[in-house]
């Protein structure tokens, strides 16, 4: 069960894999309005995300995953991240994995390359619905933050639209 032991590898050293995105987020030009996002939180919410990592690869719960991504892209718009970064940052995420996974697994059989192979097919589908989850969330923020700045216009104010289209 290959699939199984690449999981457990992550799940346990998800706190290195963590810190080792932080630096890469804070240290890549493509993420420059992340230094809104406090360092601590950004490493705790991957962290999360590697830890638990098993638990969507193996049970595939879709809501659970989309509540986790909505809520990261709408923080992410109030925090000022423009919607690419958010993108950007969800990529390095999968990158800095599949480059942990590369280093770290040692394949002996060709039925431990299958193992790999369906874990990268999960794994893509994983970030696929991370980033689309993650825009969703981010667009309705921005789409609820838009509509709370909308003021309706005063009566005076609806005169004179009135009357400039009168010719008044």
């Amino acid at each position: 069960m290959m699939l199984y032991r690449l999981v457990r590898l992550i799940e346990n050293h998800s706190q290195a894999l963590a810190c080792c995105l932080l630096a890469r987020v804070q240290s890549s030009g493509a993420t420059p309005d992340y230094k809104n996002v406090p360092p601590e939180e950004l490493k705790a919410r991957v962290y999360e995300i590697y830890r638990h990592l098993g638990e969507w690869l193996m049970k595939k719960d879709e809501l659970d995953l989309e509540l986790r991504y909505s809520d990261i892209g709408a923080r992410r718009a109030s925090q000022g991240v423009p919607l690419s970064q958010l993108v950007w940052a969800i990529v390095l995420t999968k990158e800095n994995l599949w480059e942990y996974i590369k280093n770290k697994s040692l394949l002996e059989r060709p039925v431990e390359v299958f193992g790999e192979l369906e874990m990268l097919q999960l794994l893509d589908q994983f970030f696929d619905r991370a980033i689309y989850y993650a825009a969703a969330g981010y667009e309705r923020a921005i789409a609820a933050r838009a509509s709370t700045h909308t003021i309706a216009p005063t009566k005076a104010q609806d005169g004179m639209r009135t009357a400039d289209a009168l010719g008044n």
